[in-house]
């Protein structure tokens, strides 16, 4: 049986035409900034989001540090949500090597936070707080996007108070493809989505099926910092034009397709509602969540591995579905999960 990898959409693999693309990339030194492969990858993005100027960098944690470091200064804090990639899952990178402090808050039920908690998180300006400088946002969050309406009121609230605004767009363009208007093209979803932030990271190592990587963007001025920043983290490469024409590869020819990730997730979704003993939550685009109860949860992760079908969590289960499983490999898993039930 071919193993399915639902674990995340970071386990993809490049397709035999990104492949060609990398092993054809003209490529330079970007230390010195001349890979012309990376200048086009940053440039190409910054132009298609409409910011004066990307960075590429290793890994999207590295990305969203070199936002906060570039934001704030030591003893400076920024607000962000309890369950935001930058805050619980980037090891304290912003603490323990920027010496920023976060400031997290709880989110509401669709990802959000509520402005008045955001509100009442910025700190007055008195030397016995640390300054409130950035606010954090992240879209998708577990799936979820966060309402256009709001991203605009919290960014103006932020703007108001003297704040910078950043947004991790770990999964930017399945929010894209998820939140596009009739009528609307995905360009024009693209500029809409980012209006009101100061910096945007976007990875393009998750659904859009490249092996590494993510570019920041932001001011011409924002940027020459975060390239500082990269160059003492150790984030500088060398002939890296192979791994951005991988992105550049996958921003021409694997952004729409994430629409067929969202219609796997919800056709999954779909098959197990009604399961006795099975709770399923969608999000909006390529994940759901599955919980179940605790006395079951060790025999149906071993009858889950038994059938080659690899999920993350315990109790409650992540399923991401990506560029490397197709309709087939969503209507097995659902018989196998259907089976143990």
């Amino acid at each position: 049986m071919k193993p399915i990898d639902l674990r995340s959409d970071t386990v993809t693999r490049p397709t035999p035409a990104m492949r060609a693309a990398m092993a054809a990339a003209p490529l330079g030194d970007d230390v010195f900034g001349d890979d012309p492969t990376v200048n086009l990858l940053q440039a190409t993005l910054a132009e298609r989001l409409g910011f004066a100027a990307g960075l590429f960098c290793p890994t999207g944690t590295q990305s969203n540090l070199l936002a906060l470091m570039a934001h704030c200064q030591r003893g400076d804090e920024y607000i962000v949500g309890q369950e935001a990639h930058c805050y619980k899952w980037e090891a304290g990178g912003a603490a323990v090597l920027a010496s920023i402090q976060p400031q997290p808050l709880d989110h509401a039920a669709d990802g959000s936070l509520p402005l008045e908690r955001i509100a009442a998180a910025i700190k007055p300006d008195d030397f016995h707080h640390a300054r409130t400088r950035l606010l954090a946002l992240e879209n998708t969050i577990g799936g979820k996007l966060l309402p256009q309406d709001y991203v605009v009121a919290a960014t103006d609230l932020a703007h108001g108070r003297g704040l910078q605004c950043h947004l991790d767009g770990a999964r930017f363009f399945n929010a894209v493809v998820a939140s596009k208007l009739p009528g609307e093209s995905l360009a024009q979803t693209e500029r809409r989505l980012v209006v009101g932030f100061d910096s945007v990271s976007i990875c393009l190592s998750k659904g859009l099926g490249a092996p590494v990587g993510s570019v920041l963007l932001g001011s011409a001025d924002f940027i020459a910092q975060a390239r500082r920043w990269r160059k003492m983290l150790g984030g500088g490469m060398r002939q890296a034009g192979v791994l951005a024409a991988a992105g550049l590869y996958a921003l021409e020819h694997h952004v729409e397709r994430l629409a067929q990730d969202h219609a796997n997730a919800r056709l999954l979704a779909e098959l197990l509602a009604g399961v006795p003993g099975l709770q399923v939550d969608l999000g909006h685009t390529n994940m759901l969540f599955l919980q179940i109860a605790p006395e079951q949860a060790a025999a149906f992760m071993a009858h889950l591995k038994a059938h080659q079908v690899l999920v993350t969590g315990l109790y409650k289960l992540r399923l991401v579905t990506h560029l490397d499983v197709d309709e087939a490999d969503v209507r097995r898993v659902a018989q196998v999960i259907r089976e143990f039930f």
